[in-house]
């Protein structure tokens, strides 16, 4: 399995991120996720063809993607290769801010917007759906004890799946783990993970990101998008 974890990497370098992560963002959700039967690639917006070249996409089972402030400055190009390879059976797993990145609201079709506050509140994390695989080994509840509240409604189709619900401190509930599929691809997005708070370095939340990129894998990812072919008229009909 080829895991690529993409992060914007803006406004990520000052004290607060610095200290809730001095091994960088994506360099602590690479470390949630890897395992043996993985290789993981960590790339930024700032490199060459913003991270992701055709040669890494056309490579990568699970895509991981982290934004918050840049979301405009990804190409409509990018996002355009993105959809296509997952529809043909790319995994992708959206985190936190991710809800409002190009690719996810490709994907859904809905704007993605959400209620939210910065005000750093106690999550209560509860698993809904404890005998989905991205549950697997995860509690009933995980307290989360520094999180930036995301709060419905939260303007997505419906999910295929909600495995998780969060509630906040202040009141506020949301559906913070979601399932989609999308052609022959599988769709993850999960709520928890604002750069300020050293949240992808919870052993539950760890083990969440893991379970997630084993479950968008898709070990047999087409050449080709889904499509509506021309069928010959059978000799004989059933």
């Amino acid at each position: 399995m080829y895991i690529t974890v993409w992060n914007e990497n803006v406004g990520q370098d000052c004290e607060a991120v610095r200290a809730a992560y001095p091994e960088t963002l994506h360099g602590a959700i690479a470390d949630a996720v890897r395992g043996k039967d993985a290789t993981v690639t960590t790339v930024t917006l700032d490199m060459p063809e913003q991270g992701l070249t055709n040669a890494l996409l056309e490579k990568t089972d699970v895509l991981v993607w982290w934004a918050h402030a840049a979301h405009d400055q990804v190409s409509d190009e990018l996002v355009a290769k993105i959809r296509e390879r997952v529809l043909r059976g790319m995994g992708v797993v959206f985190l936190h801010s991710a809800h409002l990145a190009k690719p996810f609201q490709a994907l859904t079709g809905t704007s993605n917007t959400l209620c939210w506050r910065e005000a750093g509140e106690r999550e209560r994390l509860w698993t809904i759906d404890p005998a989905h695989p991205i549950a697997k080994d995860i509690p009933s509840c995980t307290v989360i004890e520094h999180e930036e509240m995301y709060g419905e409604p939260f303007d997505i189709p419906t999910p295929d799946e909600t495995v998780f619900i969060g509630w906040f401190q202040g009141g506020n509930v949301f559906r913070s783990g979601v399932t989609y599929k999308r052609g022959r691809g599988k769709v993850f997005y999960f709520q928890p993970g604002h750069e300020s708070h050293p949240t992808y370095r919870q052993p539950e939340i760890k083990k969440i990101l893991y379970n997630a990129v084993r479950w968008a894998y898709n070990p047999n990812i087409e050449q080709n998008a889904p499509s509506c072919p021309n069928i010959a008229t059978p000799d004989e009909k059933l």
